[in-house]
């Protein structure tokens, strides 16, 4: 999932999805690429590839017997050291951390701590295209968000591109997921985990329209760093839950319960530098997608968002031989023609 989040500071997040520019992203003419739009669109397209690994290696760490806080523990540690230049050199300085709203920048952190432990337990026991697509609901949901929260109109037309791309979820989850070997669909997503990784964008999308708010006070160098340590602490809690007494993931099969119920273990190195290269990732993915922006007009490179559903179907094939069934790429279908039009009628307005 690969998210700028409306910030342009998304570094430990992760995975999680692009679903829109960076906030302030919007450059002079004379700000923009002389050669087009071609760098700006080959920023994001890698930019989205990159943050794809980032979920291929959480998905590979929740069937190797590692939990989630472990994962985010790790994550988090390394993204301190990139989130630290990114303060010093364009955020305001670490001081700038100590900010007199940080009650609203921590509730702001919370609520994407449930969206990314709620996307990555779904991936747990989703196929992984699946679960991007779902993701990319949230842009619907920022459209519903906007007009309570920030007083925004909501256009009717809007309204119903909102109700085709939740008529795309319902396809999906109500669906077969993947097709078997003979051609047969199997496998139904009416599961828990699709409630999972419905929950994701909305707590996403509420985020983000608080980023909004947020946004002409802080950084998103400042938005990125409450993020970390909201959740460094939320893993740190969910560890100590889990490695008190017994192992809680004991008796459960779901593989999204046992990825955050199962005590940590000692990892091999081959395993820890998958891990910690999950923080890399979340800098070099952000950094792209911010240079996307930056290079290229939002309108142009903004429909390449929906290239990370491409990168999560061709990882998934490639790696669990998940191959999307003829119901749920119409599903997906409607989900990205929605998200489009919601987004080119944000750009428009």
């Amino acid at each position: 999932m690969a998210t700028s989040d409306g910030t342009g500071g998304e570094v430990a997040g992760a995975g999680p999805e692009v679903v829109g520019p960076p906030q302030g992203s919007a450059k002079p003419h004379s700000a923009l690429s002389k050669r087009g739009p071609l760098p700006g669109i080959t920023c994001l397209v890698v930019g989205a590839a990159v943050f794809s690994l980032q979920d291929v290696v959480i998905k590979l760490m929740s069937g190797g017997g590692y939990p989630l806080s472990e994962v985010l523990t790790v994550r988090g540690l390394v993204a301190c050291v990139p989130l630290a230049f990114l303060l010093h050199f364009g955020g305001g300085g670490l001081t700038a951390v100590f900010s007199p709203r940080w009650k609203v920048l921590s509730f702001r952190a919370a609520l994407l701590l449930v969206s990314y432990t709620t996307y990555y337990l779904a991936i747990a026991n989703l196929p992984l295209a699946v679960a991007v697509a779902l993701f990319f609901a949230a842009p619907l949901f920022i459209v519903l968000l906007s007009g309570p929260m920030l007083g925004e109109k909501v256009r009717g037309a809007q309204v119903a591109a909102v109700i085709v791309g939740f008529l795309g979820v319902l396809v999906i989850c109500f669906g077969p997921s993947v097709m078997g070997g003979d051609g047969a669909a199997v496998d139904s997503l009416m599961k828990p985990a699709s409630l999972l990784a419905l929950a994701s964008p909305l707590f996403y999308g509420l985020a983000s329209v608080m980023a909004r708010q947020l946004a002409d006070s802080e950084s998103g160098a400042v938005m990125a760093s409450y993020q970390n340590l909201v959740f460094l602490a939320g893993a740190v809690v969910t560890a100590l839950i889990t490695n008190l007494g017994g192992d809680l993931s004991a008796g459960f099969e779901d593989k999204s319960l046992t990825f955050l119920l199962r005590p940590w273990v000692m990892p091999g190195m081959t395993d820890f530098l998958m891990i910690a290269s999950t923080g890399l990732i979340g800098a070099t993915g952000s950094f792209l997608l911010t240079q996307a922006y930056r290079l290229a007009e939002a309108n142009i490179v903004t429909p390449f968002e929906y290239v990370s559903i491409l990168f999560g179907t061709l990882f998934g094939w490639w790696l669990w031989n998940e191959v999307p069934s003829a119901t749920t790429l119409g599903g997906i279908a409607l989900i990205i023609g929605a998200g489009l039009y919601v987004l080119r009628g944000e750009k428009a307005h």
